[in-house]
């Protein structure tokens, strides 16, 4: 029967609670148990998917589709367990889904209320779609204890925590302990009063984390452990890490996972293998070589805004053991004419322009491909990257007002909605010129490749299966004028009517996907199109 941990936070928000979730997984893995994590977000939008990426960062997609909080990927990146809609709800669409039931009569003219018919619903969330044999669910409960937002959430876990029986649940409240400069002290009186919030709302913590920029002696975890009511060991310190992909390891030192274990009565545990942490950080700290790579967007100013893309392109470097510099370049900064294009550029070992909606710097980045595409820099191009990709080859082939119909009306629609109809098959989801329908692909979706293609051998398989979010294809009516130019069209659907990967021959390393490969790297198990990307930039640092 598996045990639920329940995670919060205090004080203040970006405490690092989904990285602790993710850690404390990670490291209950390495000990042999099997674990999965949720996110309970407290807003009221259904999901994140139709919020500002400056709002909330990027959305992180499933492969059942599921458009999720970006904690996930970080739960997929430290535990390797692959995420699905059933692992984030939102306060909207509990709301939604409680409300459509409240008007179909489903209640039986009951009065519908917070409690019990919300509270219901969370906890049918948390203790629904459990694999049989699962040992830990890891739940992690947004916002901030305190937030009127949050109070059916907590609520919920209490009534949970009552009903599933204290050995099968357990609390673990993060929070934060300031440094006073003026005083040269940390303070644990707010840590006190969260967890009296949490406490009066019913829930006694059974472990504190406790986020410091200096080390917490034992006399204040003596304090916090005294005032708290719990062990002085089951205070436990989470100062800054080196990198994120030590704190499992700096988790495990502070005592995180045995307080965990033992909470639960568990004394016989292996000890935990760390040994593909230990390879990780290694390869970051001991680099052999750095390279510089210029990512052409428009949401650089928030760098969660491309959390999965950043983190992939570190994963590129662990696999090829260099440091990765990533330059953030504002692709709205190449469409003024004063700007010197090729001086910002030239430093760069590759190019990448990552996924994105609308009008705003399509002009800078289709420049930025053109650059990478006539200097012979590497080049990536992720989903609207790739349609950036095609509408300059186009271009340069003579199609003077190629680009996409999302920026507008066009006489050569390189990019264009999906048109969808229903089949015997089912949902078929075609390439349309125009602005023929508009529904998102959303989730995991087959591709073909080329037996000698590029990309077929950097995979080592013709057949693959990746995450897409977009509502824009490349045109097919283009395929043999863009091939004509030397793009070649070395990836596709399955019934070859959906482009998925473009890319030249005849460049040193200039590839476009459809898709975003960025969901699914791992520290441990690099994307092997980002390992290869960077592979090329170390081989370009070297000619430059």
């Amino acid at each position: 029967m598996a045990r639920f941990i329940f995670i919060t936070g205090g004080v203040v928000s970006s405490l690092g609670k989904g990285l602790m979730a993710a850690s404390l997984a990670a490291l209950l893995q390495a000990r042999g148990y099997t674990v999965r994590l949720r996110k309970l977000d407290p807003y009221l939008n259904v999901d994140p998917g139709t919020m500002s990426p400056y709002q909330h960062g990027e959305v992180y997609v499933t492969d059942d589709g599921a458009e999720t909080d970006l904690d996930l990927g970080h739960y997929e990146r430290f535990s390797g367990v692959a995420a699905r809609q059933s692992d984030n709800i939102t306060t909207g669409r509990i709301y939604r889904d409680i409300i459509a039931k409240e008007r179909r009569g489903d209640y039986l003219g009951a009065t519908v209320q917070v409690v019990p018919h919300v509270t219901n619903a969370i906890k049918e969330f948390i203790g629904g779609d459990v694999d049989p044999g699962l040992d830990f669910m890891i739940c992690e409960v947004g916002g901030t204890v305190g937030d009127i937002e949050s109070l059916p959430f907590i609520e919920a876990i209490r009534q949970f925590r009552n009903e599933a029986g204290r050995g099968q649940t357990l609390s673990i409240h993060t929070t934060l302990v300031p440094f006073i400069a003026a005083a040269g002290e940390l303070k644990t009186k707010p840590t006190q009063h969260s967890v009296r919030e949490l406490t009066s709302l019913g829930i006694q913590p059974e472990v504190i984390v406790c986020r410091c920029e200096h080390p917490l002696p034992e006399s204040d975890r003596a304090k916090i452990a005294l005032f708290c009511n719990v062990r002085k060991e089951a205070v436990i310190p989470a100062l800054d890490a080196k990198s994120i992909y030590a704190v499992p390891a700096q988790y495990h030192e502070a005592g995180l996972d045995a307080e965990v274990l033992d909470a639960f009565g568990i004394d016989d545990a292996p000890p935990p293998n760390l040994v593909r942490w230990d390879d990780v950080m290694d390869r970051l700290l001991h680099p052999e070589g750095e390279v510089t790579i210029g990512v052409v967007g428009k949401y650089v100013g928030l760098a969660d805004a491309y959390k999965s893309l950043t983190e992939a392109l570190v994963h590129g470097g662990i696999a090829n053991r260099v440091k990765v510099n990533i330059k953030w370049l504002d692709a709205e900064m190449f469409e003024h004419p004063e700007t010197d294009i090729a001086g910002r550029l030239e430093p760069m070992h590759a190019i990448l322009v990552p996924g994105g909606f609308g009008e705003r710097g399509s002009e800078g980045k289709i420049a930025s491909v053109a650059f990478a595409r006539e200097r012979k820099v590497p080049f990536f191009g992720i989903c609207l990257g790739m349609q950036m990709a095609c509408i300059d080859a186009a271009r340069a082939e003579g199609f003077a007002e190629a680009s996409s119909t999302e920026f507008g009306e066009t006489s050569d629609p390189v990019v264009g909605l999906i048109t969808e109809w229903m089949t015997e098959d089912g949902l078929q989801q075609r390439a349309a010129g125009g602005d023929l329908g508009g529904t998102m692909r959303l989730g995991a979706y087959p591709a073909k490749l080329g037996g000698n293609s590029r990309v077929a051998s950097i995979y080592g398989a013709t057949e693959i299966s990746e995450r897409h979010r977009h509502r824009y294809e490349v045109n097919t009516h283009y395929r043999d004028a863009l091939e004509q130019g030397g793009l070649v069209f070395s990836g596709t659907s399955p019934d070859g009517a959906l482009p998925e990967i473009v890319e030249r021959p005849d460049h040193p390393w200039f590839i476009g996907v459809q898709f975003h490969p960025e969901l699914k790297s791992k520290p441990f198990d690099p994307h092997p199109l980002f390992a290869s990307f960077i592979e090329a930039a170390v081989k370009q640092s070297r000619l430059v």
